[in-house]
């Protein structure tokens, strides 16, 4: 099943990478009237388009196949466990599928493995550049820099198919398409392993804390509950890789090549004059994007200027203004009049949302400067915190500083190293943040609603990621 599912996304990706959008001829080759063709070029440009959105389509629907496999079988195990075991903590439960290997922390890997390779390989004063292409042709004049650049093209396929953000924006920048992302990352752990620091994830101590914990619990069981026990424990420990696996496949591979596609498409329709930027088009519905598609044919086949050039400017212009003024305040946690108990499993689990939760941000009822969320990766730290509200600031982390957020994203895990906790206004025990911290060993606090509004880059706070806590110790705030 699991091969098969590789095979389908690969296809996908593969047939997207096949399209390509082109500016219309002057004039159509007379051997294609001659072949009896019958089609125009703007029957294959609006076909595909529309192929386009159906790979992007038929992309998420594997998306779900495997995401939902995974967290039905850790929901069944987590039930079992609140049945068998009153009063067992979340994140008990969730250490005990913790300390797993997944593919979407290949990237970070393989930035860890080129690192230990250039210190071996004595390539250190190569890493001190600033840019990568700089960087990169030092390493070509070094003795062992050739075998360090096989290596580093090796990791970049597929594994810098990986966007600094989440896959959902077509303003996400990619490694493959952006090597500075990548070279950043790399560059800090080449300079953490020559202060002789440790840049891998404690994964042996994750497992010896899950069996341990494991074993604990299974002691309480007679022999009948217990081989129920190890059978839901074991299927959840096999599916639960797929929860962050398919993130790398889909939402930042798949959807990579999708996002290039439209690009090479906004930029064909840039030249034609349709709109001034490439980004422009993103301020239409895909269905619009039809309209405009056959306002441009149409024009072609007629020999006439198209419509779209002399009006399509001012709607971007108008919607840009709305966008922009969208962006300048987070949206409210909780509005209107929600379900009076929350228990939806995937809402709480995946998003955070309790009833507790949604009574806290209705009623604004939260003490200044103390703030509630999920216990969702056990540690106690305290620390300056760092507000960050896009992929594009991550950059400005320091070292030892605490990042509060609003949602973290899969693709953050190289600047974990950085960083001491993590805190998020969205997110539950299943939540990205959740899981990678666990797997990072770092304290997290998710679901808090409004730390991201609340706390100032600069504050003193303290990380409880063992009761869910968050606390400012110092107002002052520094830029």
């Amino acid at each position: 099943m699991l091969e098969n599912w590789h095979k389908k996304v690969k296809r996908v990706i593969d047939d997207m990478e096949n399209i390509h959008f082109e500016p219309l001829p002057e004039r159509v080759d007379m051997q294609v009237i001659k072949d009896g063709v019958g089609l125009d070029p703007t029957f294959q440009m609006i076909n595909d388009y529309n192929k386009l959105i159906s790979l992007c389509y038929e992309t998420w629907q594997y998306h779900f196949e495997f995401l939902n496999l995974g967290y039905a079988a850790y929901l069944d195990f987590f039930g079992f466990c609140k049945e068998v075991f009153p009063g067992i903590p979340d994140l008990s439960v969730a250490k005990m599928v913790q300390g797993i290997d997944v593919d979407l922390f290949r990237p970070d890997d393989e930035l860890k493995k080129l690192a230990k390779l250039a210190i071996s390989f004595g390539l250190e004063k190569c890493f001190e550049k600033k840019d990568v292409n700089e960087a990169l042709r030092c390493i070509a004049l070094e003795e062992n820099g050739g075998n360090w650049l096989q290596a580093w093209e090796k990791a970049k396929h597929p594994w810098f198919n990986y966007t600094s953000g989440n896959g959902f924006y077509s303003s996400d920048k990619y490694w493959i398409e952006h090597l500075d992302i990548p070279y950043g990352y790399l560059k800090n752990y080449v300079e953490k392993l020559q202060r002789g620091e440790v840049i891998d994830r404690p994964t042996q101590a994750l497992e010896a804390e899950r069996d341990r914990i494991t074993a604990e619990y299974a002691e309480s069981l007679d022999d009948e509950a217990r081989e129920v026990f190890e059978g839901k424990l074991g299927l959840a420990r096999v599916v639960f890789p797929y929860v962050e696996n398919h993130n790398f496949y889909i939402e930042h591979w798949a959807m990579g090549v999708f996002w290039k596609k439209t690009r090479e498409l906004s930029g064909m329709l840039k030249e034609q004059g349709f709109w001034k930027e490439e980004s422009d088009m993103y301020y239409f519905r895909r269905e619009e994007i039809l309209q405009i598609l056959f306002d441009y044919g149409n024009s072609w086949a007629v020999g006439v200027p198209a419509v779209g050039p002399a009006v399509l400017q001012e709607e971007i212009t108008r919607r840009k203004k709305i966008v922009d003024a969208l962006a300048t305040a987070p949206p409210q946690p909780a509005f209107n009049n929600p379900p009076k108990v929350v228990t939806e499993p995937f809402t709480i689990m995946l998003w955070g949302i309790t009833t507790e939760a949604v009574e806290s941000w209705l009623g604004g009822d939260e003490k200044t400067g103390h703030m509630k969320g999920m216990p969702a990766s056990p540690g106690l730290v305290e620390g300056y915190a760092r507000i960050i509200n896009d992929a594009s600031e991550l950059d400005q982390l320091k070292q030892g500083e605490v990042l509060v957020t609003r949602v973290t994203a899969p693709s953050w895990a190289p600047v974990f190293n950085k960083i001491v906790a993590t805190v998020t206004d969205i997110g539950g025990m299943m939540s990205h943040a959740a899981i990678v911290c666990r797997e990072y060993g770092l304290p997290a606090v998710t679901g808090t609603g409004s730390a991201s509004t609340q706390i100032k880059t600069g504050m003193k706070i303290r990380v409880d990621g063992g009761k869910g806590t968050v606390e400012v110790l110092e107002e002052l705030v520094e830029a």
